[in-house]
């Protein structure tokens, strides 16, 4: 069984056989996110950077599972101090598992938290699982990185912020899968607070302008792969 499952704003679990992923678990705060991690069997948490939307429950679900976290260095080390199990990482990393592996890119995007002024750079991540590419882009803006990464990678879904204010808007995230060659593209971060409300109906649009598919999932709607 393969399941990506979307929890709201930006974080997802994937489900691999006895491997459960989360990334960017933003749980506790997150008005969408309906999930226990208590009743999950979670073996992974990545992290993109150190915002606490971003960061969000990753500490405290490390601590109950046992999970370990994989973030950029700095914010590796901070979660370590805390009492969770990490690993640090850093752009240019290709992590290899057992359910396959996954390669750190750059996100164009700040990364701290209010107890730590300097979390490392933000990152993304291209998940390979079973053949299968998944690129979670992170917190970014509109960079030339995406035409690279869809040159080296071409992944089939692409988790794509959309909400404008922090990240990419509608425009500049249509102008990203386009560069990454996504056959699906899944919208994330937008709606969660005012400031990033999103013309959903206008980004399908303009996926399928330039022949592409825009997925759009509600908070515990999952796709199989």
């Amino acid at each position: 069984m393969r399941k990506l499952t979307y929890l709201g704003h930006s974080a997802f679990f994937i489900e691999k056989d006895w491997d459960g992923i989360l990334i960017d678990p933003f749980i506790t705060g997150n008005p969408f996110a309906d999930f226990d991690y208590k009743k999950k069997r979670i073996t992974h948490i990545f992290v993109t950077h150190a915002h606490l939307d971003h960061l969000g429950d990753a500490i405290a679900i490390s601590k109950h599972t046992g999970a370990i976290i994989y973030a950029v260095v700095e914010l590796a080390s901070y979660c370590m101090e805390k009492g969770a199990k990490a690993v640090g990482i850093n752009v240019g990393a290709n992590l290899k598992f057992k359910w396959g592996n996954v390669k750190v890119f750059n996100a164009l995007h700040s990364s701290s938290n209010p107890d730590l002024p300097y979390g490392g750079v933000a990152v993304s991540y291209m998940f390979d699982i079973d053949g299968t590419r998944i690129y979670h882009a992170g917190d970014t803006g509109l960079m030339p990185d995406f035409r690279m990464i869809g040159d080296m990678c071409n992944p089939y879904y692409a988790l794509l912020p959309i909400g404008g204010h922090y990240t990419m808007d509608i425009e500049d995230a249509a102008a990203a899968a386009k560069m990454l060659y996504a056959m699906e593209v899944i919208p994330m971060h937008y709606d969660t607070f005012s400031n990033i409300k999103a013309d959903l109906r206008k980004f399908v649009d303009l996926l399928e302008a330039q022949g592409q598919k825009c997925l759009p999932l509600k908070a515990n709607e999952y796709v199989e792969f």
